[in-house]
């Protein structure tokens, strides 16, 4: 578990639903949280993950929660077990799902080289678990290193977590994120950067991932959008990776997806073959030859002999004739360790006591600090005599880093710790390159870039900078503090997807190693027009629901097709009683069209508008073309060949109207920008909520 913040979902001892005490937290990410909780009834312990309120009230991110939540039928010790889906009084809605204890795979490969034996085993367990999940049409979506669960660390109890992207391939079933990209670049099959997922794309996945884990780092998978998309046409670089591990990456990981097993069932079958022990005949008996009398007693002799010698030593009689030889160390070691909040260790070979000193006085020059309780052995078995020197010259180039783990293994040099930024990483990483090559030692590194800890308000000024559609935020809230392996999801709207290049390249330096996510969405110019002039405020739940007017039924993606009849509601919680309600639609054709109050009606005031039902203020300002019909001053309309494109919809509640006089029926996207800028410079403090949605029109 990891240390708690104020800003955090829940507190250790709090108790959901008055079943779950809550034990600690065990992550955070972009929209919510994971905790470990012990179900008080049974004393069985569980992980929760929870939504950010922020989310909690969101049809999309709904859906998703749904969507995993329904993962609770498939049935196999390699997935994980879901069991319910809860809301909490505070409108908090998390999963229950079981605890797995153990490291994540991406933990482990970053903290020690993995063997073929044991990436071959875990490779078996997640293909058990992808057979079942695809036999369920589940595609996962989202396969990676940190997805991946070893139940106590042991490679054979592997579990596949966190189907929250997952998405059914049933026949006619929708998935909830739409056609976009899912997943992660890093591990992504190419076919999924241009939206389609199927079965053979978390094969790829998975591919990627053993390929990563050999390596013992994260893949990169280039800077931009271009670069990515031509690295994932061609072969992953499996060099150097032995059989029959190469072979069974390079077969999952194909870039075409038609050259890839053709589902998991294929893949499981290789993998056993794989992981089948090549038969011998035993022949030990037999070639023991028989075992005679005479040395019988010639060994009972040897051992009485041997118990006087030893009575002989033991007493001291023979030590001023004896010295003690060095024994040979193989491989021959330096293990050595620094963290300013940990403990900082030393333990080595050394061929004589000078030169234990010597590497004494290199970690102190290094470090500052002596180790704690340091265990030098004196041995024989050099690899060459210059390897006492090359230690002595290693040790000063890792003064730069934050913190670091150096283990030396003969001419074998693994070398973990973090740095303050990308930018100290690669001069670090260039020195001790040096140095191998000079040496001639293989060196492994694994460097993170910090800084260790990161504040979204540091972050936030670099994002204010580029917002080209209204505020970009970052979904952990504006108080987050970011660990190394926290992902940063940036929040809000984009003119264009080449904004997000931008963003990105301007983090980069800023924000060291960690992955940066977005969930914008592009809108055009007419749009971000208004969002620029939009207040960032509390949505206190007021929410836009879309419907279709044919047949009243809830529209959730928000798409809308020709001859459609989208249907509009506000929906505002029934607690707010007071206030002025506006609502304008900014529609493809430049204009905005003002809905509520308009031309012809002149109610705003809130009491006097919708119905209450269930705790909702339900608010109808778009109507079905059949309500229009009976009731010509209802606003209906359908959707034309002249509409495609995204339209949106934005109702703003205040305490008091927000203009003083009544606006035309129709207005252009600069006027009402204008008008509405001056408004809200002038009622600051007064705006209640506000509340978008797009109607996305398409053919």
């Amino acid at each position: 578990m990891i240390e708690p913040m104020t800003s955090d979902i829940f507190q250790r001892g709090q108790i959901l639903n008055n079943t779950y005490e809550i034990e600690g937290i065990l992550g955070r990410g972009g929209t919510g949280e994971v905790y470990r909780a012990r179900n008080q009834i049974v004393g069985r312990v569980v992980a929760i993950k929870a939504l950010n309120a922020q989310f909690s009230g969101k049809s999309d991110y709904m859906e998703l929660m749904k969507r995993e939540e329904e993962m609770r039928s498939i049935i196999s010790d390699s997935v994980v077990r879901y069991s319910e889906c809860s809301r909490t009084d505070e409108g908090h809605v998390f999963l229950v799902m079981d605890y797995i204890d153990g490291p994540s795979l991406n933990d482990l490969m970053l903290s020690r080289r993995m063997d073929v034996k044991e990436l071959t085993i875990i490779a078996h367990r997640v293909a058990e678990g992808l057979v079942v999940t695809h036999d369920n049409n589940i595609v996962h979506r989202d396969l990676s290193p940190d997805n991946i669960i070893l139940r106590d660390g042991n490679p054979e109890s592997a579990v596949i977590i966190d189907f929250g992207i997952a998405k059914d391939t049933a026949t006619g079933a929708r998935t909830v994120v739409g056609n976009e990209f899912a997943g992660k670049y890093e591990y992504a099959a190419p076919e999924q950067l241009d939206g389609h997922a199927e079965a053979r794309s978390d094969i790829y996945s998975l591919g990627a991932l053993l390929l990563a884990a050999y390596r013992g780092e994260i893949p990169f998978p280039g800077s931009t959008p271009g670069e990515i998309v031509r690295r994932k046409q061609g072969p992953l670089d499996s060099a150097g990776v032995p059989e029959p591990l190469k072979g069974l990456i390079d077969w999952m990981a194909a870039p075409d997806i038609n050259d890839r097993p053709s589902d998991a069932k294929e893949l499981l079958k290789r993998i056993d073959q794989n992981l089948k022990p090549v038969g011998r005949t035993d022949q030990s008996k037999a070639s023991k030859p028989p075992r005679k009398k005479g040395a019988r007693r010639l060994v009972i002799s040897l051992i009485a002999l041997a118990g006087i010698a030893f009575g002989v030593f033991y007493s001291g009689v023979l030590d001023k004739y004896l010295q003690d030889p060095l024994q040979e160390a193989a491989p021959y070691r330096l293990s050595a360790g620094f963290d300013p909040s940990g403990a900082n260790t030393l333990s080595a070979n050394a061929p004589d006591t000078i030169t234990a000193a010597l590497l004494l006085d290199a970690y102190r020059a290094t470090t500052g600090l002596d180790p704690n309780d340091p265990v030098i052995t004196l041995a024989t078995g050099m690899p060459s005599p210059d390897w006492p020197r090359h230690m002595q010259e290693i040790l000063p180039k890792l003064k730069p880093l934050q913190r670091w783990q150096i283990e030396v293994s003969d001419t074998n040099v693994t070398i973990t710790g973090l740095v303050s930024d990308v930018a100290a990483r690669e001069t670090v990483s260039a020195a001790l390159s040096d140095w191998a090559v000079n040496a001639g030692y293989d060196l492994f590194t694994n460097l993170a870039a910090g800084p260790e800890v990161l504040l979204a308000a540091d972050i936030q000024p670099a994002l204010d900078s580029l917002t080209t559609c209204g505020p970009l935020q970052q979904a952990a809230g504006a108080t987050a503090q970011y660990g190394l392996t926290d992902p940063i999801v940036v929040t809000g709207n984009v003119m264009s997807a080449a904004d997000n290049e931008s963003i990105s390249q301007l983090l980069s330096p800023v924000i060291g190693d960690r992955i940066l996510q977005f969930d914008t969405a592009p809108l055009n110019a007419e749009i971000c027009k208004i969002r620029d002039v939009l207040p960032v405020v509390p949505t206190r739940n007021i929410s836009i629901w879309l419907g279709n007017g044919e047949t009243g039924t809830p529209n959730l993606s928000g798409i809308f097709t020709v001859g459609q009849n989208p249907i509009v509601e506000v929906q505002v919680p029934a607690d707010i009683v007071d206030g002025s309600l506006w609502v304008m639609i900014i529609d493809t054709d430049s204009e905005v069209y003002h809905i509520l109050p308009n031309i012809n009606s002149s109610q705003h005031s809130l009491v006097d508008l919708g119905t209450v039902e269930g705790g909702v203020r339900r608010i109808r300002v778009l109507h079905s073309v059949a309500a229009f019909r009976t009731d010509q001053s209802l606003r209906a309309f359908l959707i034309s060949e002249e509409d495609f494109g995204k339209s949106e919809v934005v109702a703003i509640l205040s305490t008091e109207p927000l203009f003083d006089t009544r606006r035309p029926g129709t207005e252009s996207v600069s006027s009402v920008a204008q008008a509405l800028g001056d408004a809200l410079e002038n009622k600051r403090g007064k705006i209640i909520g506000v509340a978008t949605r797009i109607i996305d029109a398409r053919r």
